[in-house]
This record gives C-alpha cells, sequence and structure tokens, in this order.
C-alpha cells in the first residue's frame, strides 16, 4: 500500500509554487524549501499534485514548471500601486472561505444588517478553542521559528529592523490605499523625504506605523497583550490623523460605522471598554504565538474600541507575539487588499473567520520565506553589536548633530560610556563606537537617523580635521 503524503508537506510545496504565478522549476522548489525533501521525494510529491489536479505543469523533465492550477485558487487582482504592480496574487482558499465571497458578492442592500455580537468573542476559551488547527500551528512553527537558541525578547526583530520597519509599514500602509510605492516608503523612512504629488497624510500614516514598530521592537521585553501597548500603540498609529486631538490612545465614546458594510459595531462606551478588556484578556492567556497572533486579528477590529485605524492597530499587534517569542515577523507581504478587506467582512457580518484564516496562513509562509533568505544573506549578527544597538545609534547620533570633532569625539564617546555602559563592557564598547564613526559615510547614516544635512554639516568638520593632520600634531 502506498504511503500516505503528509498533508503539510503537500501543502508548503504548493504554498511554494503559488508565490510564483508564472511557474517555477523544480531546483527552485528544492531551494525554497531549503533541503528539507530529497529531490526524488519532491519529485514523487510534484508528480502526485499534478495528478491531484492541484498543480499544473508545464514542459518536460528539468525544463519542467509548475503552476497552481486555477481550480483550486482564487486569484485576486491587487491594487495597482505606483512601484509595484503584480499581474495576480494567487491566495489559496478553502470552500468555506470561498461561501464568504459568495456572501459578499450581493448588494449591499441583499445582506443582512448585523450588530455586534458578543457570543462570538464569549464562545472562545483560551487554549481549548482555536482558530488555527494542531497542525496548521504546528506548520507555522516550523516555518517561522528562526533560532533554536533561547534569546531575550525581540532578538530576531532587532537583527531584521531596518528591513521590518520598510516592509511593514508599506504593506500595512498599502491594505488602507496608501499609494506610496515600496521605494517612496524606503525615502520617506530612511531619509525623511515625502514622494511629490502625495498627500502629507499617507507620508503621516507610514512614518507613525514606523513608530509603532519601533516601539514594538525596542520594548519587545516589556509589552504585551495588555491596555498599556494597545492604546500606546493606537497613539502611536493614530498621531495627527484624526479630527479629535484626544482620541489617540483613548477607547470609543461614539458611533462609528464601517463602509460598504451591513456591520454596525457595539455603541455603547461602558460595552466597549469591557469587551476590550476581556479581548486582551483571553488573547494573554493563549499559549500558542500564532493563535495569538489570528485571534486578535478577528477580535480586535470586530470590536472596533477607537475611533479609527482599527485595522491597522490588530495588523501590528498580531506581531507582538511574534517579537516576544523570537519567531518571524508578520509584514503582510503580497497580501491583495481587496481579499483582505472581503476577510475582514466576513468577520464582521458573518463571524466566519475561513478567509482570514487562509489569508493569514497564506501571507505567513511568504513572510517566513522573505526573512530566512534576508538573514540568511546577512548572516549571523554580533551578539555583542546586538546588544547595544540602541546605545550605539544613540552616541553615533549624538555626536554628529552636535558636530563634534574627531580629537573631541573620542573623549566623548568614553564619557559617555562611563555613564551609560557596565564597567565589563564599556571598552570594548568605545572600540565599537569608535569604528562606527570611522566607518560612518554617504550610504549609511540614515541608519543612525540621521538626515542627509545633518550628515553634511558634520562630515565637513570631521574630514577638514583629518585633512589638517600632520605627524607633529596626531590628534589635531
Amino acid at each position: 500500500m502506498p504511503q500516505r503524503i503528509p498533508k503539510k508537506d503537500l501543502n508548503r510545496i504548493e504554498a511554494v509554487i503559488a508565490a510564483h504565478p508564472n511557474g517555477i522549476g523544480i531546483q527552485d522548489i528544492e531551494n525554497a524549501l531549503e533541503g528539507r525533501v530529497i529531490r526524488r521525494t519532491l519529485q514523487y510529491r510534484l508528480k502526485h499534485l499534478v495528478a491531484a489536479g492541484r498543480l499544473v505543469q508545464r514542459g518536460e523533465r528539468r525544463w519542467a514548471r509548475y503552476t497552481t492550477a486555477a481550480i483550486n485558487i482564487t486569484t485576486c487582482g491587487a491594487l495597482t500601486i505606483s512601484g509595484y504592480e503584480p499581474a495576480v496574487t494567487a491566495v489559496p482558499i478553502s470552500k468555506r472561505a470561498a461561501s464568504i465571497q459568495q456572501h459578499l458578492r450581493k448588494p449591499l442592500e441583499a445582506r443582512r444588517p448585523v450588530g455586534y455580537d458578543r457570543k462570538f468573542l464569549d464562545a472562545y476559551r483560551p487554549n481549548d478553542s482555536a482558530y488555527l488547527s494542531d497542525e496548521e500551528r504546528a506548520h507555522l512553527k516550523e516555518i517561522g521559528t528562526a533560532s533554536s537558541r533561547q534569546q531575550p525578547a525581540g532578538t530576531y526583530a532587532k537583527q531584521i529592523l531596518n528591513r521590518l520597519l520598510i516592509d511593514l509599514s508599506w504593506n500595512s500602509s498599502r491594505l488602507e490605499g496608501n499609494t506610496y510605492s515600496l521605494l517612496d516608503t524606503k525615502r520617506l523612512i530612511d531619509f525623511g523625504e515625502e514622494a511629490a504629488g502625495k498627500a502629507r497624510l499617507e507620508a503621516q500614516m507610514i512614518l507613525n506605523h514606523k513608530d509603532a514598530i519601533e516601539f514594538l521592537v525596542g520594548s519587545a521585553e516589556e509589552i504585551g497583550l495588555n491596555r498599556h501597548t494597545i492604546l500606546n500603540l493606537h497613539a502611536l498609529l493614530a498621531n495627527n490623523l484624526l479630527a479629535d486631538p484626544g482620541a489617540p490612545g483613548r477607547l470609543r465614546r461614539m458611533a462609528v460605522g464601517i463602509e460598504k458594510s451591513a456591520f454596525h459595531p457595539l455603541e455603547l462606551p461602558q460595552l466597549i471598554e469591557e469587551c476590550f478588556d476581556q479581548i486582551l484578556t483571553t488573547a494573554a492567556a493563549i499559549k500558542d504565538p500564532f493563535e495569538q497572533s489570528l485571534f486578535v486579528m478577528v477580535q480586535l477590529p470586530y470590536l472596533q474600541p477607537f475611533d479609527d485605524v482599527n485595522e491597522r492597530v490588530s495588523r501590528l499587534t498580531a506581531n507582538i507575539p511574534f517579537i516576544r517569542s523570537n519567531v518571524t515577523p508578520f509584514s503582510f507581504r503580497d497580501v491583495p487588499a481587496k481579499l483582505y478587506t472581503d476577510a475582514m467582512l466576513g468577520i464582521y457580518e458573518l463571524n466566519e473567520i475561513d478567509l482570514l484564516k487562509d489569508v493569514f496562513v497564506w501571507a505567513y509562509e511568504r513572510s517566513a520565506s522573505h526573512y530566512a533568505a534576508i538573514r540568511q544573506s546577512i548572516g549571523e549578527p554580533d551578539p555583542f553589536r546586538l546588544k547595544y544597538r540602541g546605545a550605539l545609534r544613540e552616541i553615533v547620533r549624538e555626536i554628529v548633530l552636535q558636530r563634534i570633532s574627531k580629537k573631541s569625539a573620542l573623549a566623548h564617546i568614553a564619557a559617555w560610556s562611563t555613564g551609560n555602559i557596565p564597567a565589563d563592557d564599556r571598552e570594548q564598547f568605545r572600540e565599537l563606537a569608535e569604528s562606527e564613526l570611522l566607518g560612518l559615510h554617504e550610504g549609511n547614516f540614515a541608519r543612525y537617523l540621521i538626515r542627509p544635512s545633518e550628515f553634511t554639516a558634520w562630515y565637513e568638520i570631521w574630514a577638514n580635521a583629518t585633512l589638517r593632520k600632520s605627524p607633529r600634531n596626531p590628534d589635531s
């Protein structure tokens, strides 16, 4: 009797191929799977998937290329974003998820108006109820685990922070209709340059994401699924975007509506606060980080606890369990905006999570694959540099902004280290800070939150001091 192929192994292969709508060869599939399957076994499983109608094979032998079968996927055209325009994005969805989309195709007037149903929240029992199956959680843990070593909370997110700031800020803003391109976002975050012809509101939205992500990663050991974290997260994401200046970081006191939806959110402030606390208490009790993440993505926006910016809060809150557990963060990479909107409407109008779950699993696989490649390319980071990443940025930025000369900089580093770095690490930190300053140039100063004009003003003093250097007075 033929041995049954584990479903998760077939799903993993299918996910790799789904990420390449124009087709992918067996060598690239093998590379993406990182040697988890030997070639002969992979060939057998590909043949099985083709025979089952889940994949389409074009070409023979080494020229064969594989794509997902149209009958097994929903293909959504992604929003046309300047500088980013994939032809299609294929997300495999279940029959139950497809039925949600079928419901949403009805005209708004044909869909029954519904209000907030607290039973949807009350029915969930942490570590007993589950939105993700055991198999799905095991699969996500396998692809999302960055290291087998025990490390302080936030270690992995800090290693890839520069990439995460751009990826998550852009993708979360894009899902709100923001028209900045990926390159526009990078320039805004790295250099503070706003894109020409774009609304200031869009720049504010992206910069708010940057601040919120830095807050989560920088405070990884203190954050949690609690009021302090979520209220402050909202305050950062909503900064300068709401009409009421007191609304950021405050629970909602007014009625709100959901555009193009038959759903009417809860209105009574006392009940909003009560349900908000219940959501956080329930989420904090969930042991599995992936289940925690999906739970808050479902329940926070369903409650609509804030005047606005609720879904943005839920997307960044969904990353808190990953940051604290040192697994791959979730950047919402390539998630089609229309499909994400449908998934949320399915929760609002039907209390059905299947479409969002399918999007969640597929998108997390893409995030995990993306950051695994980045981590492989940058290698294992220096643990000492990682430990003092914030201190290094602070001292280098301080020297540049104060336009401190080369002679004075060494004394400044020594004095600063004495007051801020433990004695055992002080000498190594001073050497590292001096090395960072000597290696500072026009291509890398942005990582210290330094603007081009600030770098230029400092570098003229630094370079001139170097040019004046002589054998008689080497420190001049």
